[in-house]
């Protein structure tokens, strides 16, 4: 096998022109600059230098040996230099999965001190929710995945008694969706906030005026027409109401977080959104309330940042991480 050694040796010998020049600019000695040409010559199974007098010269085979060494150990040494400005953060990629909330919160912060900190480090954004963004992640499409989940205690298998066959369904498929997508068994999980869902009302609703003192329960809303979001936000919806003992009357689903509070704000139901949607979207037409769940607890959900265990020992990865961390601990 030639290796990188074998080849600075064959051009420290065609440069000086004999064994023991080369020792002294390679800064060993001639011994071993000899055994490192035969180790050479036994790789290629071809004589490399030809003595005549008291010089040497590269056989025809050397020439054609040293001609390719040249832009060998060029590419090597520009993979060096590159290999330790990514180590140095001098340069180097990371590209982020988020859903759209974190995308508009977390990110933007966390991505802007790292680029202050170190310009030469690229990094992109793509939007997915969790079950897409983990796949991803897993094949490769990114370093780091942004993703939540609900705390287990918020997933039934079965809604309550009553609920119709079609919410029963799509609650059953949502919180398989949320199972699957929560097995993190094979990466690295670094966790960010525990984001809090808040319910909102139209302005003038009986229970506008309620606040952390006295939250309001999910059952005080049975009667309400609801508002929901994304498939796996809404099938946890059900799932919360199922908990409480009803079936929401879903009017509106929409995955846009400013047509919600629209749709609230007109008076055209109730809606329950995570705190970073609130943030993001900043709802002064509507009432904003904290939700306790049938078990007497806040509704909230696992906001996280992702990643596969090699990835998360490369520099720039790592220090996403970190930078992602700081943001949502300042919140």
């Amino acid at each position: 096998m030639i290796e990188a050694r074998h080849l600075r040796v064959l051009r420290a010998v065609a440069r000086t022109g004999s064994f023991s020049a080369a020792a002294r600019e390679l800064g060993c000695t001639q011994p071993a600059v000899s055994q490192q040409m035969k180790a050479l010559e036994k790789a290629v199974e071809l004589p490399l230098v030809v003595r005549s007098g008291r010089g040497m010269q590269l056989s025809e085979a050397g020439e054609v040996l040293l001609k390719h060494a040249s832009g060998i150990l060029a590419g090597l040494s520009a993979a060096e230099q590159e290999v330790a400005a990514i180590a140095g953060l001098r340069s180097g990629r990371v590209r982020l999965v988020s859903f759209p909330t974190a995308s508009s919160t977390l990110v933007p912060p966390a991505v802007a001190r790292l680029r202050d900190a170190h310009p030469g480090v690229r990094v992109s954004l793509v939007e997915a929710e969790p079950p897409e963004a983990l796949a991803m992640l897993r094949g490769g499409e990114c370093e780091i995945a942004l993703a939540f989940r609900y705390p287990d205690g918020c997933a039934p298998a079965v809604p309550a008694h009553g609920t119709s066959r079609a919410a029963r369904a799509e609650a059953v498929l949502a919180a398989a969706e949320n199972t699957a997508a929560a097995d993190w068994s094979d990466l690295v999980v670094r966790p960010l906030l525990d984001d809090p869902l808040v319910g909102l009302l139209p302005p003038g609703h009986p229970l506008a005026g309620r606040d952390e003192t006295a939250p309001v329960a999910l059952a005080e809303l049975a009667g309400e027409q609801w508002i929901a979001g994304c498939p796996q936000c809404r099938g946890h919806l059900v799932e919360l109401c199922g908990q409480a003992g009803f079936e929401p009357r879903i009017d509106f689903a929409t995955d846009d977080y400013p047509a919600v509070v629209g749709l609230v704000a007109a008076g055209l139901g109730v809606a329950v959104l995570p705190g970073l949607a609130l943030a993001a979207v900043r709802p002064d037409a509507v009432a904003a309330v904290p939700v306790h769940t049938a078990a007497g607890g806040p509704a909230r959900r696992e906001v996280v940042a992702l990643t596969l265990p090699d990835l998360a020992e490369v520099p720039a990865v790592a220090l996403m991480l970190d930078r992602l961390a700081v943001v949502a601990a300042g919140r």
